[in-house]
């Protein structure tokens, strides 16, 4: 047993179960906030009962992803502590500044936003929303500045294997953060939107409150008609940004393996890339099109993955498969947006179930994708931890492989038990829906305001 391998995937699987959650929460979170600014522009009840709907799905995710996080933090120690001590003089700090800004944001103001309702006025409770909103945006910037170091690391000086800091703001705001946040984040609001429609549309094929979930599903699909266009577009940045940093990842990631000197690379539509033989099987390809996307030239040089050693290169098969079902997830969601256009155009956006199945289908795909896309950044910086400074295999704690074994198997019995308490909650609050029979307070009782008529019984027909 490799203690190596064994540590990566215990990191892998900590890191794929937990992020599910604060992509969630993240986009949730600002849907929420779209939400209750329309509760007290048009002062209509249906924006109320939106509000407090899906903000306990909002509080499940989040609890679980404070839970689910606290191991992540163990496991540097544990796991990677020569990596840690190494990087202590960059990490420690940003993971700090996360902490005294994200958390305590999120912290001071989430009781405000789940029970105030009694107790503060509109405004403030919406200021909650707000800064909730941005603690959780907070709390992305900071782990994707200290992960963008990882990637492209700047602002440092190494001496004696360890990492000084020579100017923070250069640390802090790499080569790779701007595409590294922007991705993340808008993965998380379509992510989040996604969600939303497929839950709504699901309510809607039941026939269960259809004035509710269609304007539940109009936000969540007008949040991702924004997201998924300027997400195809991020992610085309996030290409070039990656081929000039890191071209091994850029060439692992589209299994180009021998650098062009004549003509265009060509874009490898679908292959089985071969790290033993060097080479793809069962390629299919569009010529030019690869050096089209990088170098925004017909015949531009994109490098090859055997310019590298081999003790140098990432793994082609994950990181070429893992970055397709990104991509592919991303235009699926884009095609789906174009879908939603045309019924809207003929006033059939609620009423075609082709459509409203197919919502229901796609909706666990952005989870996927967020996965698939942290395989692809993380797998395609092999063998490194820090870019080309630090390798992975020198960054590992000295223990036991067998003590990395068991820790494993613990995290997976404590991950199944909190996996099933989350989808108890969740489908228990699901079932329900939405609640109509609760009075709203009279501290939030906005005036002029106008209830839905029927609602305040609790009317299944409304």
């Amino acid at each position: 047993m490799d203690v190596v391998l064994l540590s990566r995937w215990q990191f892998a699987l900590t890191t794929a179960f937990h992020i599910l959650f604060p992509t969630l929460t993240i986009g949730l979170a600002l849907y929420l906030v779209v939400v209750e600014l329309l509760w007290l522009w048009k002062k209509e009840e249906i924006y109320y009962r939106l509000y407090r709907f899906w903000v306990k799905i909002f509080a499940i995710h989040f609890a679980v992803g404070v839970v689910s996080g606290i191991t992540l933090e163990f496991e540097f120690g544990t796991n990677f502590a020569r990596f840690s001590q190494a990087v202590a003089n960059v990490i420690a700090p940003l993971m700090a500044y996360e902490g005294m800004t994200a958390f305590f944001l999120e912290a001071g103001f989430l009781g405000i936003m789940l029970f105030g309702w009694n107790r503060v006025p509109r405004g403030i409770h919406f200021l909650s929303t707000c800064l909730v909103a941005l603690g959780a945006g907070l709390s992305a910037f900071w782990i994707m500045a200290a992960n963008a170091w990882m990637q492209t690391p700047a602002g440092y000086r190494f001496a004696e294997g360890r990492f000084y800091v020579t100017d923070f703001l250069s640390a802090i705001f790499n080569p790779s953060l701007p595409t590294h946040l922007s991705h993340m984040l808008l993965a998380s609001y379509e992510t989040a939107a996604f969600a939303v429609a497929g839950i709504s549309a699901y309510y809607l094929l039941r026939g269960r409150n259809p004035a509710f979930f269609r304007k539940s599903l109009s936000l969540a699909l007008v949040m991702a008609a924004v997201a998924a266009p300027l997400q195809v577009l991020v992610g085309d940045f996030k290409g070039v940004v990656v081929a000039k940093h890191q071209p091994p990842k850029l060439a692992a990631m589209e299994a180009h393996w021998n650098t062009n000197t004549r003509g265009g690379a060509p874009f490898v539509l679908f292959a089985l890339p071969d790290m033993q033989e060097e080479r793809n099987r069962w390629e299919v390809t569009i010529p030019h099109v690869l050096s089209l996307l990088i170098t925004r030239t017909w015949d531009g040089k994109v490098t090859g993955l055997k310019e590298f050693p081999p003790g140098d290169r990432p793994n082609a098969l994950i990181t070429f498969w893992s970055f397709r079902l990104m991509v592919a997830v991303g235009f699926l969601y884009l095609a789906l947006m174009g879908w939603a256009a045309f019924l809207w155009r003929r006033k059939r956006l609620y009423d075609s179930r082709p459509f409203l199945v197919a919502l229901v289908a796609v909706q666990p795909l952005g989870f996927a994708a967020t996965v698939s896309g942290w395989v692809t950044a993380e797998v395609g910086r092999q063998p490194w931890l820090v870019y080309g400074i630090l390798r992975t295999a020198d960054g590992v704690s000295p223990i036991a492989a067998g003590n990395v074994v068991w820790s494993l198997l613990l995290f997976l019995g404590f991950f199944s038990l909190i996996g099933t308490s989350y989808f108890y909650y969740v489908l228990k609050t699901l079932h329900r829906g939405p609640d109509f029979s609760s009075p709203i307070p009279p501290i939030q009782r906005p005036a002029g305001f106008r209830p839905i008529q029927g609602v305040a019984q609790g009317t299944e027909e409304s």
